[in-house]
């Protein structure tokens, strides 16, 4: 299998300039379909402090984005966004699940990018040290491993992403996808099934887990938001909106992905 060992802004750099509006859209209708089985499931309210940056930028004259959070009784913190410039070969899409610590299932992380060839990135987050716990890897992780290795040996023309920065690559669990991928209609297809299946499975899990105990539950949510946190504050994907918006409006996008200006409060 071939290897993308790029940063985002490489791979856009070295490409040509092209209009990618159609399948921005069509990853824009993917990731909307799959918020509204989220929807079905979770009582969400959207958090007052992400409202003003319901639109940002000039879109679709040049660079823009949207981004909302949500947050209810069961999920700390969800975000739906994106950000970019569509006519010039570049966007960034999100859909990220933060679960509250009443459950110690994975929370659900998806992404894709148009650069201008087609990106994705679907992940189970651990709540826990998978090396600690074992029982916790086999109940969300093993069954995964066959299909994921039927993934990368049945369709060759994915190429794994490889990300140059380690503490994003530490940040993987041993099922994530993430892949580059010409975009043709076939690959995105398969995408979208990929994506349904996962958030199925992942509405799965929630449906049957157990509580956790009310005394263990601060140390997970302290948890969880260090991991969120981080996770966003070291994404080398941010250079993409200090070079779109500039610093002040990308510090600001950042700490809308976990929570930093939030008013509602975490479960």
């Amino acid at each position: 299998m071939k290897e993308t060992l790029q940063h985002v802004e490489q791979m856009l750099d070295q490409s040509p300039v092209i209009d990618v509006t159609e399948t921005f859209h069509r990853f824009e209708s993917i990731l909307a379909g799959l918020k509204e089985k989220i929807d079905a499931r979770f009582e969400l309210t959207r958090d007052p402090s992400t409202e003003p940056l319901e639109s940002y930028g000039t879109y679709p004259d040049g660079p823009g984005g949207r981004l909302a959070a949500y947050s209810g009784p069961e999920v700390d913190w969800m975000v739906h966004s994106w950000l970019g410039n569509p006519k010039a070969s570049f966007a960034n899409l999100h859909l990220t699940v933060w679960l509250g610590p009443h459950i110690r299932v994975p929370h659900l992380g998806i992404a894709m990018l148009v650069w201008p060839e087609g990106w994705f990135y679907v992940d189970s987050i651990p709540r826990t040290n998978l090396l600690v716990d074992g029982e916790y890897y086999d109940k969300y992780y093993e069954p995964l491993n066959d299909g994921w290795l039927a993934f990368r040996e049945e369709n060759p023309e994915f190429e794994w992403f490889t990300s140059r920065a380690g503490f994003i690559r530490t940040s993987l669990s041993p099922t994530a996808h993430c892949y580059s991928f010409p975009r043709a209609e076939k690959n995105i297809d398969l995408v979208g099934r990929v994506l349904d299946e996962h958030v199925d499975r992942w509405l799965g899990w929630v449906a049957e887990a157990e509580p956790v105990p009310e005394d263990e539950r601060a140390a997970l949510a302290a948890t969880d938001l260090a991991i969120r946190r981080n996770i966003a504050e070291r994404d080398p994907a941010n250079v993409m909106g200090v070079r779109y918006f500039g610093q002040e409006t990308t510090d600001r996008l950042v700490r809308a992905l976990w929570g930093g200006d939030r008013e509602l409060p975490r479960p």
